[in-house]
Formats: C-alpha cells, sequence, structure tokens
C-alpha cells in the first residue's frame, strides 16, 4: 500500500495546488504526521485512508493504486470510446484482449495528438509521430520474422541491421524531442506551458471519453516498469 498511497497522497495535493500545512490542517494531524504519510515512512490507518479520499474527493481504490480512475470505476471494454476504425468494437476477431489494448492506446494518442495540436510545433509533431512509427514498425517487424514463411522482400533494411537501426533511429528521435522541449534550437518560448500542464484532474476534465484509457495505459506500463525492476 505505502508505494502508491504515498505517490498518490502527494499528487493530489500538489494538483489542488495547497500546501502540505494547510492539508494537514484540513485533515486534522500535524504537517510532520503528513510528511511521514507522503513519504512513505509511516503507514496511516485504514480511516485516514477514507478521510483523504473524501478529502480530495476520490476512491479509495484510486488512493491505493487500485484503480487508475479517480472514482475506482473498474475499466470495462465497452464502456472505452471506439477508435472509428472499421475494427473497432467491442470483440476484435473474437477476443476481448486485443480491442480493450488497442482502445487504450488509440484513445491515448487522441489525447497525445491534441496536445501536439496545441503545442503548434511542427518540429515537435514530427518528432514524435516518428518516434511512435518506429515503435509499431519494430513489433511488426518482430511478428514478420517469427514466420520463416514471410518472404523479405517488403522490407529493404536486411535482418542483421533492422533491429540495431530501429534501435539507433528510436534513441536519436528521443534526443531531438529533448533538444525540442529543452529550447536547445531557439524555441524555448514557443511552447506554452498550458499546454504541457497534464494533472490527472485536468485530464479527466479536459478528455472526459478518453483519460480513462490514458490512465490505464499509464498505470499498465509503470506496472511492467515494476515487473522488470523486482527481477533484476
Amino acid at each position: 500500500m505505502a508505494i502508491e498511497f504515498n505517490r498518490i497522497l502527494t499528487l493530489l495535493r500538489k494538483e489542488r495546488g495547497i500546501t502540505q500545512k494547510q492539508a494537514a490542517q484540513d485533515l486534522g494531524i500535524s504537517q510532520a504526521q503528513l510528511s511521514h504519510y507522503e513519504k512513505g515512512i509511516r503507514e496511516c490507518s485504514l480511516a485516514f485512508v477514507v478521510q483523504v479520499a473524501d478529502y480530495y474527493g476520490v476512491s479509495c481504490d484510486y488512493l491505493l493504486g487500485r484503480s487508475a480512475e479517480r472514482s475506482g470505476q473498474t475499466i470495462r471494454v465497452d464502456e472505452l470510446p471506439d477508435t472509428g476504425s472499421s475494427t473497432s468494437g467491442s470483440v476484435y476477431r473474437g477476443s476481448v484482449l486485443p480491442t480493450m489494448y488497442k482502445k487504450l492506446i488509440a484513445n491515448s494518442l487522441d489525447i497525445l495528438y491534441d496536445k501536439l495540436q496545441e503545442s503548434g510545433d511542427k518540429q515537435l509533431v514530427t518528432q514524435v509521430s516518428r518516434y511512435l512509427m518506429l515503435a509499431v514498425y519494430k513489433m511488426f517487424r518482430r511478428l514478420h520474422d517469427a514466420s520463416p514463411k514471410n518472404v523479405a522482400g517488403m522490407f529493404r533494411v536486411g535482418a542483421a541491421r533492422w533491429q540495431g537501426g530501429a534501435d539507433a533511429a528510436m534513441r536519436l528521435t528521443e534526443a531531438e524531442l529533448a533538444a525540442i522541449l529543452n529550447g536547445e534550437d531557439g524555441n524555448r518560448d514557443c511552447l506554452d506551458p498550458a499546454t504541457m500542464a497534464l494533472s490527472t484532474e485536468r485530464l479527466t476534465r479536459d478528455y472526459p471519453r478518453h483519460a480513462t484509457s490514458l490512465l490505464n495505459l499509464v498505470k499498465n506500463a509503470e506496472e511492467a516498469m515494476r515487473g522488470l525492476q523486482q527481477a533484476e
């Protein structure tokens, strides 16, 4: 509980824009005690979890990291908005799981590209798109190469070079993205800070139909990263 609770407890306070002192006063505890909870030094009682959930207007499941939704809602594939393609729907080729993941990714990309459009930066759009295309290329190429019956003529880059080439291109693209966002090419002032304001509260408000997908994508991605950390 501690890892997720202390992170989300701190996040909610900062998103509301209040000091630790103010939050502690409202919750009826000392600032030192709240600081310990936010840092994960001390475990709180279940009663305090409920109190915090009421204070910030979220569910206990969200506070404990059991749900990516502030309401604690459990995601269902038929509740996610369709992506609009010919393969949209509650079931993709007889299976719910591919449809679920497809919707999570497609709906998250809708938010991503909406923010990119707000930025008005063509270089940023180009580099983000290049990175995503390379990621899709790598997955498709792996699936293609898994079957010896597939002919190699579909690709111009040979089997010995494609993986290293794709990895290098992705790293270069990430470097270009970092340079753009850090203003190294003289465009530091072209990105409106408001465009990059991405709190869970704002995302839920601005994208009521798609935020569920993005928040669950983030949760799934971080669970995968934690799995790697635990395996080391």
